[in-house]
């Protein structure tokens, strides 16, 4: 192994990708949590958009998901709140419960606190971003009249996205968030019934509709379908079958464009996060797959 195997080649085939996506005109970069996540070799995304709002100017920096009960509100908030300074403004703020309790008990917490804890530091960041000092006591902290020096650029603060997949989490990102941040995991069918959860939501909580809303997917395109099920298999190994039924959009140009255009006609879904590399992938593929999703995809998608 050299010096750039490893994290440090990982960094520069994103940083890569990132210039490559900024050109071609993508909307977002996004950069998920996971801690103590080996044998995957991760980037933690506060340092990594941090360094990349640099590397690709016009694209919005996506914290999606931030694993919320896992830290201290006021550390998030001006973390939060200085890179939306430092980017013009293009943050957005997408934050979860998470779910491995190797990751939970590293943080001195566990399951029976996620939710609370949850909902104390979404209270706890939103306030700082929007007073001039706060006073509120938590499970976990104390704000004792807490200024914060950098308050977000984005007016009242970033947009906040909140992953959710039961019904239950469903209706809690409906009540504390501006948008249901929808999972990657399920089918169209079950994200359509999870919609009209989320709509009666909304109207309790005398919200309206989102005019963003956020979903990711698993995304390959190819020249056809075929090739896209040959070039890519070899990357999702077991999960193959399972992610093809109604989960993975797939195909040739004209079939992702209808895929995604299916997807928002059925549930309203406007902002597709996509996943395009697996583990695995050479960097070639991963930059053929953006440059022909912006060429050969969006377009079709737009006319659509």
């Amino acid at each position: 192994m050299t010096a750039l195997d490893g994290p440090p080649k990982r960094f520069a085939e994103l940083v890569e990708q990132a210039r490559l996506a900024d050109r071609l005109g993508y909307a977002s970069i996004t950069k998920g949590m996971h801690h103590s996540a080996a044998p995957w070799r991760d980037l933690q995304p506060f340092p990594f958009l941090s360094r990349i709002m640099a590397e690709a100017p016009s694209v919005r920096l996506n914290f999606g998901l931030a694993l919320l009960s896992l830290h201290k509100p006021l550390d998030i908030a001006e973390q939060i709140a200085t890179v939306d300074v430092m980017s013009g403004g293009r943050v957005i703020f997408g934050v979860a419960l998470g779910y491995r309790d190797v990751e939970y008990l590293a943080f001195g917490t566990g399951q029976k606190e996620r939710v609370r804890r949850f909902e104390e530091n979404l209270a706890a960041i939103k306030r700082p971003w929007t007073e001039d000092a706060v006073d509120m006591t938590g499970s976990h902290f104390t704000l004792a009249g807490a200024p914060v020096g950098t308050k977000p650029l984005q007016k009242p603060h970033p947009p906040i996205w909140i992953g959710a997949n039961a019904d239950p989490a469903i209706r809690r990102a409906a009540r504390l968030g501006d948008c249901w941040y929808v999972n990657p995991h399920n089918r169209i069918d079950t994200i359509v019934r999870q919609v009209e959860v989320y709509k009666r939501a909304l109207d309790e909580a005398g919200k309206p509709f989102p005019r963003e809303f956020p979903a990711r997917r698993e995304v390959f395109v190819a020249r056809s379908r075929e090739e896209a099920i040959r070039v890519c298999a070899p990357y999702l190994g077991a999960e193959f079958e399972e992610l093809l039924r109604d989960r993975f959009v797939l195909g040739s140009p004209d079939e992702v464009a209808e895929a995604i255009l299916k997807l928002h006609r059925a549930t309203g879904i406007n902002h597709l996060i996509m996943s395009v590399q697996r583990p695995g992938m050479p960097q070639s593929l991963v930059l053929d797959e953006l440059r022909m999703l912006a060429e050969d995809v969006f377009p079709r998608v737009r006319a659509g």
